[in-house]
């Protein structure tokens, strides 16, 4: 060990870092300049090569959990829902006619309801430190923002898990900023939404709501996962979109998985629910 450094902890983010400026500040020459020349790690050229997929999925793994580890974050309480649900007052943005207007503008209560049982969620986080139930959502509009701006209420955090889609897509204003997380993988987030979660709440919403809803069960169900509370927002919207009940008639489930759904309207049964289950 150098002389000058045996009074000091190695620090390989900092040597690693250190040789990325002396590679920045060698002379410009083809040699230099050259894309082979390029430190692996600070080249994104080659990492977005095909071949290096598995290390993107290794370090899209990793950088939330390390985040989310550091902050403290032992549970999560998860909200999927519909990004196209306004907020309550505001003309719903993504209206194609005057029926999706009219519905749409009716559903405007989930966004109420939604926002509600984030504050409940992290009313209760907050006498845990902020360490448990902590409200994670996919971090875009609609109902998204309703869970974040509820925990921001009440002084709390909480996630934003987005993720890139072809149309422009941002953060919401309420994400604490240290935990809002970006994602290129749909299925890396999908275990980071479910890797803490200790209550699963679906609001309506469209494909992305519906695929997050069945993942989910199928997880339960199979038990490759916790069984947690998976709770439903809007008993007349689910039991109009799909017939739960047919499909234990027609023998493609058990009856007795029906049992895995809760159906509720506000958010006062959705947090009694989950209080009954954990004992809190």
């Amino acid at each position: 060990m150098n002389a000058d450094r045996t009074d000091q902890i190695w620090d390989p983010l900092s040597d690693s870092r250190e040789d990325r400026r002396r590679a920045e500040r060698q002379p410009k020459t083809p040699q230099s300049t050259s894309p082979s020349y390029r430190l692996a790690y600070a080249d994104d050229d080659f990492l977005c090569r095909d071949e290096l997929r598995p290390v993107r999925l290794q370090l899209e793994l990793l950088k939330p959990e390390m985040i989310l580890t550091e902050a403290g974050i032992r549970s999560t309480v998860v909200m999927f829902g519909g990004a196209r649900i306004p907020e309550p007052g505001k003309a719903p943005w993504a209206a194609k006619n005057e029926t999706q207007a009219k519905n749409l503008t009716a559903a405007a209560k989930y966004y109420e309801e939604a926002r509600s049982f984030a504050r409940l969620c992290s009313t209760h986080s907050q006498s845990k430190e902020a360490r448990e139930f902590v409200v994670v959502t996919g971090g875009g509009p609609g109902v998204m923002e309703a869970g974040n701006r509820g925990a921001h209420d009440v002084g709390a955090k909480s996630i934003g898990l987005n993720v890139v889609l072809p149309h422009e897509q941002a953060p919401n204003a309420y994400v604490t900023p240290e935990l809002s997380l970006n994602f290129h993988y749909f299925a890396i987030r999908k275990m980071h939404f479910l890797m803490r979660a200790k209550a699963i709440t679906i609001f309506p919403g469209g494909f992305g709501t519906l695929d997050e809803l069945f993942e989910s069960l199928t997880l339960i169900q199979t038990k490759r996962m916790e069984h947690v509370p998976l709770i439903l927002f809007g008993s007349e919207f689910w039991n109009s979109i799909v017939d739960f009940q047919a499909l234990a008639d027609f023998g493609t489930i058990a009856p007795e998985d029906l049992d895995l759904l809760r159906f509720v309207d506000t958010a006062d049964e959705a947090w009694a629910i989950i209080e009954r289950h954990y004992g809190l």
